[in-house]
C-alpha cells in the first residue's frame, strides 16, 4: 500500500472534512499534539524538553504536547515569542498548565519545533528566525512537528534557517517536502503521526515496499524475459548495466554492440554487426539505449530504430540527450522509461517545451507532455506515471559515484524485460538499487554496486 502524499491544499480540505463530518478542529489537534507527544516522551527518555511554539495551529499542536508531557512527568520549558493567533491556538494555550515565557533561549536537551506548520509560504524573519539559528547551534536532540519552520510543504524550498533536525514528526499525512530536497536532508528520521482523516483517493505517496515474484515451474529464458542493450561507443556503460541487469531477473541479456568487448562477462551475449536484423529479433522483450551509446549520427540512428521497434524501452544517458519529439513519431510512448539525473531532466525538458519549476512539477509536466514515464533519480527520486506520482525513501548518499545511474538504468530494464509495466519496472528498480547500496558497503563502486543485486533481489523474494 502506497502511503499518501498531500499538498497544502489537500491537507487543508482533508481537515475540513473531518470538521464536517463531526470532529471539531480542536480534537484534531488533540490526537495530533498528544499522538506527537509519545514520539516525545520516547526519545526525550526522561530528559527535559523545550516546546517552540508559534502563532499558528502549529503553535497550538506545540502546546498539546507541552501539556501532554507535563502531564506525564517531564519537565517542560515553552518559547512563544507571540501569542497564539488562531482561536483552536489560543484554547490550546489556556489548557496547559506551565509556564510560556516570550525571550528566553532553549535550554533543554530536547527541543520541539513547532513555530510554523505545513502552511509556510513566506520567508522566516525576525524572533523566528534568531530562535531557529539557537536552535541548530545548540548541542540537542532536535524534533521538527509535522515540517521543519522553514521549509515549504509543497516545494521543500527554505525559506528561513534550517537545524539539522534528528526526527520529523508528519501529522495526519505527508507532505510533499518530506520526499524532497534540500528540506528531506534535514529532517532525521521521519515518523507518521496519524489523527484520524480520511485521505481518500490520492495521485501522489511514498513507494511501497515491492515484493518480487520467483520464476513460474515452466519458465525458461525467454519466458522470463530477453533484454537487449543498445551499445555505442563506449564499452563501459552498457557492460555496468549489463551486469545489473543479468542479476535482476531477466532471463536473457544480450549486448547489440559494433564492436567486442574483451572484459564483458562469458554469460553476456555480444552480437556485433546487423544491428538491424539483431533488434528485430521476435524474442526481445524489452530494450536498454543510453549507456555509452555517444551523441553523434550514428548513437541517433541507433536510438530512432529502438523507438521504431515500439517494444517497452529504458532511456538512459547518452539517449536523453539525442531524444526530441521528432523521435516519438511511430514511437510507443507508454512503453518508454526516461531515467534522467537533475541535468538529463533539464535537458529533456528544453527539448520538450516543458516549463516548470522545480523538480517534481518538471518531472510531472514532462510526463504529461510526452506520455512516457519518468524516473527522475537523485536523492529525491520522484517517479511520475499514468498511475500517479511516487516518492521514495532516501538512498544511500554513497550512490554518488560514476556510474552508479548505468546500474539503476540495468536493474529497470531488465525488471522492465520480466513483466513489461514501465511504473513497476522503474519501482522495482529504485527499491534494488537502494538495497545493492546497502549490502555493497561504503565506498563500493558502479562494479561492486552491480554485484550486489543479487543478493538484493533475495530480500525482495
Amino acid at each position: 500500500m502506497n502511503e499518501p502524499i498531500l499538498t497544502v491544499a489537500q491537507m487543508r480540505a482533508a481537515e475540513r472534512a473531518a470538521m464536517a463530518a463531526g470532529t471539531s478542529e480542536w480534537e484534531l489537534m488533540q490526537r495530533a499534539g498528544e499522538g506527537a507527544a509519545q514520539w516525545v516522551t520516547r526519545v526525550a527518555a526522561g530528559r527535559p524538553v523545550t516546546v517552540l511554539c508559534g502563532p499558528g495551529n502549529n503553535g497550538g499542536d506545540g502546546y498539546v504536547i507541552a501539556e501532554t508531557l507535563l502531564r506525564n512527568g517531564t519537565t517542560v520549558q515553552v518559547i512563544a515569542p507571540v501569542e497564539p493567533a488562531t482561536d483552536t491556538a489560543r484554547k490550546a494555550r489556556t489548557q496547559f498548565g506551565g509556564t510560556v515565557s516570550a525571550e528566553a533561549a532553549p535550554r533543554h536537551p530536547v527541543v520541539v519545533d513547532c513555530l510554523f506548520g505545513y502552511g509556510l509560504t513566506r520567508q522566516v524573519e525576525g524572533v523566528f528566525a534568531a530562535l531557529l539559528e539557537q536552535v541548530g547551534t545548540r548541542d540537542c536532540y532536535r524534533i521538527a512537528i509535522d515540517v521543519p519552520s522553514a521549509v515549504s510543504s509543497d516545494s521543500g524550498e527554505v525559506l528561513g534557517p534550517l537545524p539539522q533536525y534528528d526526527m520529523t514528526l508528519a501529522l495526519g499525512a505527508w507532505k510533499q517536502a518530506h520526499g524532497l530536497m534540500p528540506a528531506m536532508a534535514a529532517m532525521g528520521t521521519r515518523r507518521l503521526v496519524p489523527i484520524g482523516l480520511d485521505l481518500g483517493p490520492v495521485s501522489t505517496g511514498f513507494s511501497s515496499r515491492p515484493h518480487l515474484a520467483v520464476p513460474s515451474p515452466d519458465a525458461h529464458k525467454y519466458r522470463r524475459g530477453l533484454l537487449a542493450i543498445v551499445a555505442g561507443a563506449m564499452p563501459g556503460a552498457p557492460l555496468l548495466a549489463a551486469e545489473a541487469a543479468m542479476r535482476a531477473g531477466a532471463g536473457y541479456v544480450k549486448l547489440l554492440s559494433e564492436h567486442s568487448h574483451p572484459d564483458a562477462p562469458a554469460e553476456l551475449v555480444i552480437e556485433q554487426g546487423n544491428f538491424a536484423g539483431n533488434l528485430a529479433d521476435e524474442r526481445i522483450s524489452a530494450l536498454l539505449v543510453g549507456p555509452g551509446l555517444g551523441r553523434n549520427d550514428d548513437a541517433r540512428g541507433r536510438l530512432a530504430k529502438a523507438l521504431k521497434q515500439r517494444l517497452p524501452v529504458v532511456l538512459d544517458a547518452d539517449a536523453l540527450h539525442l531524444l526530441g519529439p521528432d523521435m516519438l513519431e511511430g514511437a510507443d510512448v507508454t512503453t518508454v522509461c526516461l531515467t534522467p539525473h537533475e541535468g538529463e531532466l533539464a535537458k529533456l525538458c528544453d527539448a520538450f517545451g516543458v516549463s516548470a519549476d522545480g523538480k517534481l512539477a518538471r518531472t510531472r509536466r514532462l510526463r504529461d507532455v510526452t506520455g512516457m514515464t519518468v524516473l527522475a533519480k537523485g536523492p529525491d527520486t520522484i517517479l511520475a506515471s499514468d498511475v500517479m506520482t511516487h516518492f521514495f525513501p532516501r538512498g544511500s548518499s554513497w550512490l554518488s559515484v560514476a556510474g552508479t545511474g548505468d546500474v539503476l538504468a540495468g536493474i529497470v530494464a531488465s525488471r522492465l524485460a520480466v513483466h513489461g509495466d514501465p511504473q513497476r519496472a522503474c519501482a522495482e528498480g529504485v527499491w534494488l538499487h537502494q538495497e545493492a547500496a546497502r549490502i555493497a558497503s561504503p565506498a563500493f563502486s558502479a562494479g561492486g554496486l552491480a554485484h550486489a543485486v543479487k543478493p538484493a533481489m533475495a530480500s525482495f523474494l
